[in-house]
C-alpha cells in the first residue's frame, strides 16, 4: 500500500481549510491510501491556527505546525517536508484551486518511474499581472532548475520523500522547493489537472512578491545574472573600442577634434549604467553569502500539534519513509 504525506502551507485560510481536509479525507478513503496531512501555519493573521488545531482533534491523520513568524510559502513547505513520515509527499495549496481529487492521477504518473510529478493546470485563474509574474518566475526557474519541465511547475506536486536527503543540510533563508528537488533527481514529469476558481478570499501572492521570488531564485540558485553582467560588460567594452577606433580614424583623416560631444556623453552614461548594474548584481550575491554566513534558519516552529498517534483513519498500517 502506498503511503502519502500531504503538506499544506497555510496562510489566512481559515474559511477553506475545513473543506480542504474533508475532501482530502474522502480521496484517501476512496483510494485506500495510508496518509497523514501536515498543515503548516505560516503565522496567519486570521484564525487559521485555531482552525488547524480543531481539525487535528477531529481527524486522526491531521497534524499542525505553527511557525514563529511569516517565512514564506516555500519555507513553510520545507518545514512540512522535513516532518513527513511517509514514502511519498504531496504538496497542495490551501485555497482549493488545486482539487485534491487530482492526487491519484499524480501518484499514478509517479509510479511510471519518475521522482517528481507536477500538476500543471489546464488554465490558471489569476489576474493579468499575476499571470505575467508567474511566467517570469517560471523562466527564472528554468535556468535555476536546469530542467525542461520548469515551465510546467506548480505548487501542486508529488515526489518521493527520499529526495529530501539531497537538501537535508540546507539552512539558507531563501528557499525554492523546486530547485532543491533538482539536487536529488532529474526525473521530472507533469500531468494536466483542473484549476478551480478560488472560492474564498484573494491570493496572497502579488505581482511584487512573485518578482521578488524570481530574483531570489536567480541570485540564490543560479549564476545566470553574473553571466549576463559579464556579457554586458564585454558588449560595452567592445562598443567602447569601436567608438575609440572611430575617433582615431576620423582624426587621422580629417584632423581636428571630433564633433559629437552629446553622443560621447551618452556612451559614457551607458557604460556607467552597465557598471552600476553589474555591481548591483554582484552585491546581491554578496548579500546572500552574508546571510548564509549568519546561518539564519529557513524557519522556526512555535508549536507542533501531532495527530492522536494513529497512522491513518483509513488503514491500520501506514508506511514510513526511509531516511525520515
Amino acid at each position: 500500500m502506498q503511503s502519502v504525506s500531504v503538506v499544506v502551507p497555510v496562510y489566512n485560510s481559515e474559511t477553506s481549510l475545513e473543506e480542504l481536509v474533508a475532501r482530502l479525507d474522502t480521496v484517501l478513503k476512496q483510494h485506500n491510501l495510508a496518509a497523514e496531512a501536515i498543515l503548516v501555519n505560516d503565522a496567519s493573521r486570521d484564525r487559521s491556527w485555531d482552525k488547524v488545531k480543531s481539525l487535528c482533534r477531529r481527524y486522526a491523520f491531521v497534524q499542525g505546525i505553527n511557525m514563529m513568524r511569516n517565512y514564506g510559502q516555500h519555507n513553510a513547505l520545507l518545514c512540512g517536508i522535513r516532518s513527513a513520515r511517509n514514502e511519498v509527499i504531496v504538496t497542495i495549496d490551501d485555497d482549493l484551486q488545486h482539487p485534491p481529487e487530482e492526487i491519484p492521477g499524480l501518484l499514478a504518473e509517479l509510479e511510471r518511474g519518475y521522482d517528481v510529478v507536477y500538476g500543471t493546470p489546464v488554465a490558471e485563474h489569476h489576474g493579468f499581472l499575476r499571470d505575467i509574474a508567474s511566467k517570469v518566475t517560471k523562466i527564472a526557474l528554468q535556468d535555476a532548475m536546469g530542467a525542461a519541465t520548469a515551465r510546467r511547475v506548480s505548487a501542486f506536486r508529488v515526489f518521493r520523500t527520499q529526495l529530501r536527503d539531497a537538501f537535508a543540510t540546507y539552512q539558507g533563508p531563501f528557499v525554492s522547493i523546486d530547485v532543491l528537488l533538482t539536487w536529488g533527481s532529474t526525473r521530472f514529469s507533469s500531468v494536466t489537472v483542473k484549476h478551480a476558481e478560488r472560492p474564498y478570499g484573494v491570493s496572497n501572492y502579488t505581482f511584487r512578491k512573485l518578482l521578488i521570488h524570481a530574483m531570489n531564485m536567480m541570485t540564490g540558485f543560479s549564476v545566470l545574472p553574473l553571466q549576463l553582467a559579464s556579457l554586458m560588460g564585454f558588449a560595452m567594452t567592445f562598443l567602447g573600442l569601436v567608438v575609440l577606433g572611430y575617433v582615431f580614424i576620423r582624426y587621422a583623416i580629417y584632423g581636428g577634434r571630433v564633433p559629437g560631444f552629446s553622443f560621447l556623453a551618452s556612451l559614457i552614461s551607458i557604460f556607467s549604467g552597465a557598471q552600476m548594474f553589474a555591481m548591483g548584481i554582484m552585491g546581491e550575491y554578496l548579500a546572500r553569502m552574508h546571510f548564509r554566513t549568519l546561518e539564519r534558519p529557513a524557519y522556526t516552529v512555535r508549536e507542533h500539534v501531532p495527530g492522536d498517534g494513529r497512522q491513518s483513519p483509513h488503514s491500520a498500517d501506514r508506511g514510513r519513509a526511509t531516511g525520515a
